[in-house]
């Protein structure tokens, strides 16, 4: 992880200030960390094959959700807010500029 990071590089002011952003709207109760609850209601599953098809419910669609975000093998059903910036450190680093960056991070979660 921290060799990974080290080969990144930091990301810069304005991507991290839109992954926070995005962070602290799936943060419904504001206490740090996402969970289940937080995203009720904020990430819809109404179009995902699985809940169309019936073979998840909601509960199962957002925890596979959050298990994307956790640390490797240290899975907890909960987004720490330093998971969820690792997570986007990896995606940050795959956008050659900010615009592109800035556009993705505003579709993907309304900001």
């Amino acid at each position: 992880d921290e060799f990974l990071k080290h080969l990144r590089g930091p990301m810069n002011k304005n991507r991290k200030s839109l992954v926070l952003k995005a962070f602290h709207k799936l943060d419904k109760t504001g206490d740090g960390v996402i969970t289940v609850e937080d995203l009720k209601g904020v990430y819809n599953v109404e179009k995902h094959p699985k809940y169309l098809s019936g073979e998840w419910t909601e509960e199962q669609i957002l925890r596979k959700f959050l298990e994307s975000y956790d640390t490797p093998n240290e899975s907890d059903g909960k987004i720490t807010k330093e998971e969820f910036l690792n997570y986007y450190y990896g995606i940050s680093a795959s956008f050659d500029n900010d615009c592109s960056f800035d556009l993705m991070m505003r579709n993907a979660w309304k900001l």
